[in-house]
């Protein structure tokens, strides 16, 4: 019986080892595989087009040719509207050296407009609503959890993924690789 409980009791140990391990995999930034970008394995996303604050149409492909940072965000996310500042600071920053954010609001537009009146942004967001969702997903937010920031280098490649809050580090490591 002894010898019974410390094999269950190992196999659980080691279930939850690898549980563990996975769950710490997904959460940590990753860098992308090397082919993407515009006419390459991303295309969909290259492609797409969304409505800003105030309905006018900003299509993603005119971001190509500079490095971009894209934040998934919603109004009612708390880690979302933290990091929105620094992300903000970053942008004014580095724009002169080529640098692109662009906020990608996973939300109502009503809650995106009254949130912007009250703390407006000097790089472009965009309405993706809650299909931002699955776009998300398709760049690798494995949960779907907010927020959520993709970098892009000049060329349209995918560099680094992050799930969770922006920190400052995370900001100098993306700018050395656009």
């Amino acid at each position: 019986m002894k010898r019974r409980q410390l094999m269950l009791g190992g196999a659980a140990a080691a279930a939850a080892l690898a549980g563990a391990g996975v769950a710490w995999w997904q959460f940590q930034p990753h860098g992308a595989p090397a082919a993407a970008g515009p006419g390459a394995a991303l295309d969909p996303f290259w492609s797409q087009a969304f409505d800003t604050p105030d309905g006018a149409s900003l299509a993603l492909a005119s971001f190509a040719g500079k490095p971009l940072l894209v934040n998934f965000w919603a109004t009612w996310c708390p880690p979302c509207i933290e990091e929105l500042p620094l992300l903000d600071r970053f942008y004014q920053e580095n724009k002169a050296k080529s640098w692109q954010v662009l906020g990608l609001a996973v939300d109502q537009p009503s809650a995106v407009r009254t949130w912007l009146q009250r703390k407006p942004l000097a790089f472009p967001v965009v309405m993706a609503g809650f299909s931002g969702t699955e776009l998300s997903k398709s760049l690798g937010n494995l949960s779907g959890a907010l927020p959520f920031t993709v970098v892009f280098g000049a060329s349209g490649q995918l560099l680094h993924r992050k799930s969770g809050k922006v920190t400052p580090e995370d900001l100098a490591q993306w700018v050395q690789l656009g």
